[in-house]
């Protein structure tokens, strides 16, 4: 049996700010249930500060990916007492009392040399976790079902990450793995309340662009789709999560992820329940916190983390100053691209709802597909700009539009099917003209030494491009974006024998670059796009069964 007409839909890929919450809020961050678990900022102490701060490992992931030999509260009160001890030597204490993880193997063997997706077949093994065991003193949150990482330094799940991966386990017919994986994610809504950036406790604060609901469509199209209604009730609590406060809000005023513009709109933005350091990377912005005043610090931590959610850490897309990271004013805006993606996934649960057909379905899909017009009408007025023909984020407090950072994200809307016609064809125009490189698609027009920035083009809005612009007409920009994209992939593969997360598109003899970590081989991401890409170069004519259609509401 397949769905309907509501199938239309779940083919598609599917500074403190306003009235943000009060501090009262900060206490009752979601993953109460997960507050047991070991969470190294919280449990070790001055320990975890000193250690962070004096870069006794190279990349502050490294700790709080560490496991502790004992309960951290006897290592707290050990260091309470030897750290004031003659020669005492913090290096070799916390190699003492913690494991310290070491550097996954990324090297896939059974490939020939040159042949990439081979190569990327061979890694899904290595990339993929069975379900956790794991300790109460880690900070990894157990997950029930086999999953797949970035790889690198990205040792858990990571959120957004996984649709684009799952474009490449569709593609190797792993799609019991795509499976367990919505499971997964099903899980930690059930359990924390909503999905965190990855599995990890230091991680609970925040989310990450919610695609869960583009994932539901990617695994009914190409598997079951009498299988989606199992993740519904998932969907609308993730939707609850991102909605949390909008039924209270007044004109230009906030509350966590929920907007209400002037006009009285109601949009979303990203943001972070936590207004402290990242703890993965506390060194970075403890010490560029310490440059700004004492009542500007909570802001700051705020616009970090928020841009953090956005996975586009980070931008110049967030950032007053594009040469200075502490003008971030992610909580600021509201993103184009979340707003695509939460349009998507009210028409996804629309659809649903109306399959199931029982009692009280037909009203609430009603109220999730009035849902998705209101914010398809608000996106549309608030971020399109008839003059350059283009998407752009919009200022909430005041609904301007930041004109004058352009990004990859404009095409978000097209890939979901929002833009009419006039806008897609508008859209496209410009990213070939001001985006389209030697490599593929760059990522915005400032060079600002952020990796979310010029001249880095990234895998996954690779794909929301290309396939944006397809949805719109656009097959000969689409498929010259594609040629690019999977040249610059080869070669470096030939070069490196490396999937790497980012590529250099202004430049394809150069490495990726910028960031807080060097770049990192694997890669989840790129693997799964770069083999959709090649199924699409081997069968042009073929029905892509990874590319949405339009709703109908976009076709008009």
């Amino acid at each position: 049996m397949r769905i309907r007409t509501a199938w239309l839909v779940l083919a598609l890929p599917l500074a403190s700010c306003g009235t943000a919450a009060p501090a009262a809020d900060t206490a009752r961050v979601p993953g109460a249930a997960q507050s047991a678990r070991y969470d190294p900022a919280r449990d070790l102490g001055p320990l975890f500060h000193d250690v962070q701060v004096a870069s006794i490992f190279p990349d502050s992931k490294t700790f709080v990916d560490a496991v502790p030999r004992r309960p951290p509260a006897q290592i707290a009160a050990l260091y309470a007492t030897a750290r004031a001890s003659a020669g005492f030597d913090l290096a070799a204490f916390v190699r003492t009392h913690f494991e310290v993880p070491g550097a996954p193997a990324t090297g896939a063997s059974g490939a020939a040399p040159g042949e990439m997706e081979a190569h990327i077949r061979a890694l899904w093994p290595l990339l993929t976790r069975q379900p956790d065991d794991a300790a109460s003193t880690s900070s990894l949150i157990p997950l029930p079902n086999a999953y797949v990482v970035p790889g690198g330094r990205f040792r858990e799940v990571y959120y957004w990450d996984s649709y684009f991966t799952m474009l490449g386990l569709v593609e190797s017919g792993r799609t019991d793995l795509v499976r367990s994986m919505l499971d997964n994610f099903a899980h930690l809504v059930r359990t924390i309340g909503h999905v965190p950036n990855g599995n990890r406790t230091y991680y609970l604060g925040r989310s990450q662009p919610p695609y869960f609901a583009a994932m539901v469509g990617l695994y009914a199209r190409a598997a079951d789709t009498t299988q989606a209604l199992r993740w519904l009730d998932a969907l609308e609590a993730e939707h609850a999560f991102w909605m949390d406060g909008a039924a209270s809000l007044a004109p230009g005023t906030a509350h966590r992820r929920v907007v209400r513009l002037p006009d009285g709109s109601l949009l979303n933005r990203y943001w972070d329940d936590r207004p402290e350091p990242r703890p993965e990377s506390y060194r970075e912005d403890w010490t560029l916190a310490q440059t700004l005043p004492e009542n500007r610090r909570e802001a700051f931590y705020r616009n970090v983390r928020a841009a953090a959610e956005s996975g586009w850490d980070f931008s110049s897309r967030w950032m007053r100053d594009p040469s200075d990271l502490r003008t971030l004013e992610t909580t600021e805006l509201a993103p184009v691209d979340l707003n695509s993606l939460l349009y998507h996934a009210e028409q996804t649960i629309a659809a649903l709802r109306g399959f199931r057909g029982g009692p009280g379905d037909a009203e609430a899909a009603a109220r999730f597909r009035a849902l998705a017009d209101a914010r398809r009408r608000a996106l549309l007025g608030a971020a399109y700009d008839v003059a350059s023909g283009f998407f752009y984020d919009v200022r909430w407090r005041t609904g301007a539009r930041v004109e004058n950072r352009p990004t990859l994200a404009a095409a978000v809307p097209l890939y979901f099917g929002l833009a009419t016609p006039e806008q897609g064809r508008a859209v496209a125009a410009r990213l070939e003209r001001d985006f389209l490189r030697r490599g593929g698609f760059v990522t915005t027009l400032v060079t600002s030494g952020q990796q979310w920035d010029a001249p880095n083009g990234w895998p996954p809005l690779q794909w929301l491009a290309m396939e944006g612009v397809r949805r719109y007409g656009r097959a000969d920009l689409a498929d010259d974006a594609r040629a690019r994209w999977l040249a610059l992939n080869r070669r470096v593969y030939a070069a490196t024998g490396k999937m790497t997360e980012k590529y250099d598109v202004v430049d394809p003899a150069r490495p990726a670059g910028g960031g807080e970590y060097p770049t990192q081989d694997g890669f989840g991401w790129t693997n799964g796009v770069a083999l959709a890409l090649s199924a699409q170069e081997r069968a042009p004519r073929a029905a892509a069964p990874n590319r949405p259609a339009p709703p109908a509401a976009a076709r008009r």
